[in-house]
């Protein structure tokens, strides 16, 4: 399957439409696909008759399970691992830039890369079996992609720590209630209503209100010394040898590709 594939897009009542559909790889975030996401939300930035995009997984199991941990045994130098970063932040860039609101439906859980694919969209509505988690610490890493600064802006920098530094996986009911999520489904099978729901009032609006209000988001916040200091803090820990070894456990107890 090639990412272009792996990503499918498309425009409904002005709203843009982005399926992850890797179900069988847990919808793993390898480098050609999280590029095919970027390009995805890059290409229909420009559409000003939209009014919103929704990014979420196929099948029921992951939104997203995080970076493809066999692509990235490959990746072991510290050069590597800032190289790999940074073309996973320009990916998600593309969302976090998008002229109007993007919301992710967790159809599953959303863990490490998953988490910060999550946290880079405006809102978040999930699947009530769906789980979130900044496992990085698990791999002797931290987050890479502005994942970890986004967090700490959505939640605030208490909460946001305590994911992190702890690793903890928080179930959707969880993340509710720590203001991570926007929204809950009843079931999962009443996920894509939820975000129909969601989206009744935003619909509602002019496109042009809609990317004046996401531009006033934006101009909140300057990212530019967190990212910096959260790329240095990645590459430094990803060259680790306590990361390798934790990435190998991982990695050995997975069925093979």
């Amino acid at each position: 399957m090639t990412a272009d594939s792996q990503v499918i897009a498309e425009i409904r009542d002005r709203v843009l439409y982005v399926l992850i559909n890797r179900a069988e790889k847990r919808n793993a975030l390898s480098r050609a696909l999280l590029a095919a996401i970027g390009q995805a939300f890059g290409q229909r930035a420009g559409d000003n008759s939209l009014v919103a995009a929704v990014i979420t997984g196929a099948g029921d199991k992951c939104f997203a399970a995080g970076g493809d941990l066999r692509e990235l045994d490959a990746l072991r130098s510290e050069a590597d691992g800032r190289a790999m970063a940074l073309g996973a932040r320009q990916a998600l860039d593309k969302i976090r830039a998008f002229p109007v609101p993007v919301i992710a439906a967790l159809n599953g859980d959303a863990l490490g890369g998953g988490a910060e694919l999550a946290a880079s969209c405006d809102f978040r509505i999930a699947a009530p079996h769906a789980r979130i988690g900044f496992i990085q610490g698990k791999l002797s890493i931290s987050t890479a992609w502005g994942g970890g600064i986004d967090l700490m802006r959505i939640v605030g920098r208490q909460k946001g720590l305590r994911l992190l530094s702890t690793a903890q996986i928080v179930s959707a009911s969880e993340a509710l209630s720590l203001g991570f999520l926007d929204g809950v489904a009843d079931t999962p099978e009443t996920l894509s209503a939820a975000v129909e729901t969601f989206l009744e009032p935003v619909r509602a609006l002019a496109p042009q209100s809609q990317r004046a209000f996401k531009a006033v988001a934006r101009a909140c916040f300057d990212r530019t010394a967190a990212e910096a200091a959260e790329l240095d803090n990645f590459a430094a820990c990803w060259g680790h040898a306590e990361h390798w070894t934790a990435h190998d456990k991982i990695l050995n107890k997975q069925p093979a590709a």
